[in-house]
């Protein structure tokens, strides 16, 4: 039995890592999908929007393979906190987050949630390339 923790924030990357979890998943497995936004003036109802579909493609694409729980957190951390703070409490055996090519201009300007996530998990992590 394997429990996995999805980070989406959007369905685009929801179906990219649904397409890599398919391909490994056992019906004994558990994959808990998160979408966490900051909140307050940093948050748009639009990115809590996508964060809403991101998940329902997560429950409908897996729900009937293994057991799915998600989460959307609006709570002034930052997503990667809460990544880790989901993988903590259900003892993720790995981690799954989509990548994308971005300049280094593009890093230093607007950062990266995938980035930070790399540099400071402890947690074995599946990184999947995605457009």
């Amino acid at each position: 039995m394997q429990t996995f923790v999805l980070a989406t924030n959007s369905e685009t990357v929801s179906e990219t890592l649904c397409s890599y979890l398919e391909t490994v998943l056992d019906p004994d497995d558990s994959v808990y999908a998160v979408n966490s936004q900051r909140g307050g003036d940093s948050t748009r109802s639009a990115a809590v929007a996508d964060g809403k579909a991101a998940l329902e493609v997560v429950s409908d694409r897996l729900g009937d393979l293994v057991s799915v729980e998600t989460y959307q957190i609006i709570r002034g951390n930052s997503p990667a906190t809460d990544i880790f703070d989901i993988a903590e409490e259900v003892d993720a055996d790995e981690l799954v987050i989509g990548v994308r090519k971005r300049s280094q201009t593009d890093r230093l300007i607007f950062g990266s949630v995938a980035q930070d996530i790399m540099r400071h998990s402890d947690y074995p992590m599946r990184v999947v390339p995605r457009e």
